[in-house]
């Protein structure tokens, strides 16, 4: 069973940032793709981005291109979201996926808020 936990997440300011980051406990990190997730109260979980394993980087939301980066290393098992500019739209809970062939895993979540 592999864990995933994230973690980074908290309050900050309109404008502010942070660096949520996803550790995976599994040997065979390195093969996985490894995306971010959100879902705001009341909202469907929505798609934010994802990295492969060579580290080709893929984002949904519109909202949050240009803003948010994903990033992995292999050699810690782990992967970020950095998070610029965030505004109050931006508060939810993030969650990380980590995806090996169709076995999915996903971690509790973290909580974003931000204040306006």
């Amino acid at each position: 069973q592999v864990q995933v936990v994230e973690s980074g997440g908290g309050l900050v300011q309109a404008g502010g940032s942070l660096r949520l980051s996803c550790t995976a406990s599994s040997p065979t990190f390195s093969t996985y793709r490894m995306s971010w997730y959100r879902q705001a109260p009341g909202k469907e979980r929505e798609f934010l981005a994802a990295i492969g394993w060579g580290g080709s980087a893929t984002y949904g939301a519109n909202s949050v291109k240009g803003r948010f980066t994903i990033s992995r290393d292999g050699a810690r098992n782990t992967v970020w979201l950095q998070m610029n500019n965030l505004k109050p739209e931006d508060t939810a809970n993030y969650y990380c996926n980590a995806d090996q062939g169709g076995y999915e895993y996903w971690g509790q979540g973290t909580p974003v808020t931000v204040s306006s």
